[in-house]
């Protein structure tokens, strides 16, 4: 699936839209035990409850592809009969009405997800009319297939915040009574996949609140799908890879870090809109953008090892591994640092040219000795002037040059000695 065809399906999700034909659910406790299942006709619902539960199935299809939303492929014997996606297929057939079905499915749920409090398992069927689409995405009368789906959410229940509120029956302000609240999902799935406006049987889309922490375990134990990093894992990952190769030196690994990201960030602002499909990153790719970055060879070999042992079953795609927050202030030290290295040259320069000039006033001036300072030579030059000084070897011996423009003057002793 691509973003388009989960836009679609997320676009529908309105009040006037909506086709939800049924939707079922089955409350769990933090002992694993069914409370309470029930099921009925979405359209039926009362408004209040229409909207909040349409809330929630239009959050299971939100986020962002391979990092929320991660698409799985059936392995083979999960198709034979007996496999669970024949199960799948089997409750989709029955629109939700099959008792005995909803209850495996809800157990399958039960067994496989790992999360220690309460929680709302809910289920939706459709069936969306996938109209023609001609060339410019317009929209014909005609109807392609008939696309009848499954949309899952698993819901948190939670306690209410304690707090203090009116209570009517006593009339007066005391403890409010605290109710169990449905969140929206922590994960759910799509079932079958919509892939180019089509049913895709041998495929689920998979929803993770936080792709840092996603719930492998469901993937794996509802579908037997062979589980995947996320894109926000696959970054972590990367980040320890550059942070290991620097031996614990935290300021280096850092700045290695924001460099490979700046080369990441140059390469898609290059790339990104000539290429039709993902640009994915090889060890080759990493090593050339190291071989442009200030990354001492030692660090960016090991890194480059370290990559290619970390990805060789999931070569990793670029917008998966650049972190532009951290290329943008890798940037940002960069030209920082450089500025300061700037001034500190000025600095240096300013000091290996600057002349003192004491103004003179006629009198000795007292050395730091107690003794009496002289000077073969005293200048007294204009403040702006004393910069443009130098010390310069002329025929072996030590010169003070000041240059001179042609409508300025000078006078040594009194005497007018412009030329």
């Amino acid at each position: 699936m691509d973003k388009k065809d989960v836009l679609e399906l997320k676009r529908r999700l309105k009040k006037d839209d909506c086709t939800f034909t049924r939707m079922c659910g089955c409350y769990v406790d933090s002992n694993r035990n069914k409370v309470v299942a029930f099921g009925q006709t979405f359209l039926n619902l009362e408004d209040e409850e229409f909207y909040k539960y349409l809330e929630i199935a239009k959050k299971t299809l939100s986020g962002t592809l391979g990092n929320n939303l991660l698409e799985f492929e059936f392995p083979g014997e999960e198709e034979s009969p007996g496999g669970r996606q024949q199960f799948l297929m089997a409750l989709k057939s029955t629109a939700l009405k099959n008792d005995e079905l909803l209850d495996r499915l809800y157990d399958l749920v039960i067994d496989n997800y790992d999360y220690a409090g309460n929680y709302l398992i809910l289920v939706f069927h459709d069936a969306y009319d996938v109209m023609t689409k001609t060339t410019d995405n317009g929209k014909l009368d005609e109807s392609e297939e008939v696309y009848e789906y499954l949309l899952c959410a698993v819901c948190p229940v939670v306690l209410s915040k304690p707090g203090l509120g009116y209570r009517e029956d006593e009339n007066r302000i005391g403890p409010r009574i605290r109710d169990w609240i449905v969140s929206l999902p922590e994960t759910g799935f799509l079932f079958p996949a919509f892939t180019e406006r089509s049913t895709d049987i041998h495929s689920v889309l998979c929803y993770y609140k936080n792709p840092k922490e996603p719930h492998s375990e469901f993937v794996e134990g509802v579908f037997g799908c062979t589980s995947k990093r996320t894109a926000a894992e696959k970054k972590q990952a990367f980040e320890a890879i550059v942070k290991n190769a620097f031996g614990g030196d935290e300021d280096a690994s850092l700045e290695g870090f924001y460099d490979i990201q700046e080369g990441l960030k140059t390469m898609s602002e290059n790339q990104g809109e000539e290429e039709e499909g993902p640009v994915f990153l090889t060890p080759e790719t990493i090593g050339e953008i190291m071989g442009e970055s200030s990354i001492p060879k030692e660090a960016a070999a090991v890194i480059e090892e370290s990559f290619t042992r970390e990805f060789q079953d999931e070569i990793p795609e670029l917008h998966q591994i650049l972190d532009e927050k951290a290329a943008e202030t890798g940037s940002r030290q960069k030209a920082e640092k450089e500025l300061r290295q700037k001034v500190q040259v000025l600095e240096q320069e300013l000091e290996d040219t600057k002349v003192l000039t004491p103004i003179d006033t006629g009198e000795e001036e007292e050395a730091p000795t107690g003794g009496v300072k002289t000077y073969d030579v005293i200048l007294r030059v204009k403040p702006e002037k004393a910069s443009q000084i130098k010390s310069q070897l002329i025929d072996g011996k030590k010169c003070l040059v000041i240059p001179l423009e042609e409508n300025e003057h000078a006078a040594i002793n009194g005497i007018n000695t412009t030329v």
